[in-house]
């Protein structure tokens, strides 16, 4: 397994190394980038002398010999890695990512790779809350990236909170596990349906359940991360449809009935997550 390893600026940064002789220990070939605000809170020799391996600090090449493969590197390292997992990932490299901004290695590097994602946010619990970071972390979640939660408790700014970076063996677990992640279904067609549907009683009441969706979207996040075609008939819910599902919104069981056996025929599994209303109000002519 060749893991690029993101290391961003934040006072976490030191247990980055625990985590690196982890991957290590498990056999992991690790390639670490280091950001430049890492490197004040931890030499690139640390990772250097963990891994055997030059540490990646710069963007453009510093020697006068530089060459082509030089001034692309980070597409060769995109290109020849497995996995790419960042830990700590500050609220500032959260935000690059998910507008896609580049100005270093690491977030050029994360625009050049194709491959899995695992993220381990690590920052003050203001800014973990704040609503841009959620929404950056909805952004990245969306894309398929793998999230390793903050832990609580008390942070190096003084607070309680949430914020901490999860423990570094969480950390490698997380990082194993997206790599032997199954694609058990390619070839699969999977038909999901998710969340409540909605019988209305006249134009502006309706009967309901508190049905979330959380549970059909979380299986067509899964089967599609399985290789899956999947087909998500859903009905009203707050949640963003997963990336690479073809979402069919429907609001009235009805509607979710029809759109169920509409698809069926290309469906080679079908799971019902969804608890469509038992009762509609019926009208006479």
């Amino acid at each position: 397994m060749n893991v690029i390893l993101g290391v961003g600026g934040g006072i976490a940064a030191y247990k980055s190394a625990e985590l690196v002789r982890a991957l290590v220990q498990e056999g992991a070939s690790v390639q670490v980038v280091m950001t430049a605000g890492a490197q004040e809170f931890i030499r690139p020799l640390t990772f250097a002398t963990l891994t055997g391996r030059k540490v990646i600090t710069e963007l453009f090449p510093t020697s006068p010999e530089s060459t082509l493969s030089s001034a692309v590197e980070h597409i060769a390292v995109a290109q020849q890695s497995d996995i790419l997992a960042v830990a700590p990932a500050t609220a500032d490299l959260m935000a690059k990512f998910a507008h896609g901004l580049a100005d270093d290695f690491l977030t050029t590097l994360y625009l050049a790779f194709t491959g899995p994602v695992v993220i381990a946010p690590s920052m003050n619990t203001n800014m973990w809350q704040h609503p841009a970071t959620t929404a950056n972390l909805e952004a990245l979640r969306r894309r398929g990236h793998r999230t390793v939660e903050p832990e609580e408790g008390y942070l190096a700014c003084g607070t309680v909170g949430p914020g901490r970076l999860a423990d570094p063996l969480q950390v490698a677990a997380a990082i194993q596990a997206e790599f032997h992640r199954r694609r058990d279904l390619e070839g699969e067609t999977v038909l999901v349906t998710a969340g409540p549907t909605q019988e209305p009683l006249d134009p502006v009441r309706y009967i309901s359940n508190r049905s979330s969706g959380k549970m059909g979207y979380a299986i067509a996040e899964s089967a599609t991360a399985r290789g899956a075609r999947v087909i998500l008939v859903s009905g009203p819910v707050r949640l963003p449809a997963p990336r690479g599902v073809t979402g069919i919104p429907v609001r009235t069981a009805r509607a979710m009935r029809d759109q169920v056996f509409e698809k069926l025929e290309p469906a080679t599994i079908v799971i019902k997550a969804a608890p469509p209303a038992d009762y509609h109000l019926t009208r006479a002519p």
